[in-house]
């Protein structure tokens, strides 16, 4: 190998066996680390065991044990479906009535702040195609117009 191959191919010498061959997905998808799946053995008769000493540790002050207690006990919420009714999205105007009808679901409680932001991003997107399906239309009509002025 030449000195400029070399330079370009910097960790050719570091690499170890082959790499993968096409089309070889490696693992597969829910294989599990032979170091996991020893874990997981170890604990599946001890569960119960384990979870009444946190809880006992829990019980006499442990704030770490406690904590663990309360994130299964009371998790930290996740995404929610979140049912509202909103005008049709066919046109501009029905963008701008699906934001305030976000914003009264959000004032009356219906929706948190969060789930608000996230169904004005989705509402956002959809204003967005609608511009370009609308711009797409526009320049069709203008291209025809010209077409037939020639």
């Amino acid at each position: 190998m030449t000195e400029a191959t070399t330079r370009s191919r910097n960790n050719a010498a570091n690499t170890r066996g082959r790499p993968f061959r096409k089309g070889n997905q490696g693992r597969p998808k829910g294989a599990r680390h032979k170091v996991t799946l020893a874990v997981q053995a170890l604990l599946d008769g001890e569960a119960e065991a384990l979870t009444r000493v946190a809880v006992e540790k829990a019980l006499d002050g442990d704030s770490t044990a406690l904590r663990l207690c309360m994130d299964r006990i009371a998790p930290t919420p996740k995404d929610r479906p979140v049912s509202f009714d909103l005008p049709s999205i066919d046109t501009s105007g029905g963008i701008v009535e699906a934001i305030s009808a976000v914003a009264e679901a959000m004032s009356s409680g219906d929706l948190t702040p969060n789930e608000a932001t996230g169904v004005a991003a989705l509402l956002e997107i959809q204003r967005r195609a609608l511009e370009t399906h609308e711009l797409e239309e526009r320049l069709t009509t203008l291209e025809q117009q010209q077409t037939k002025r020639r």
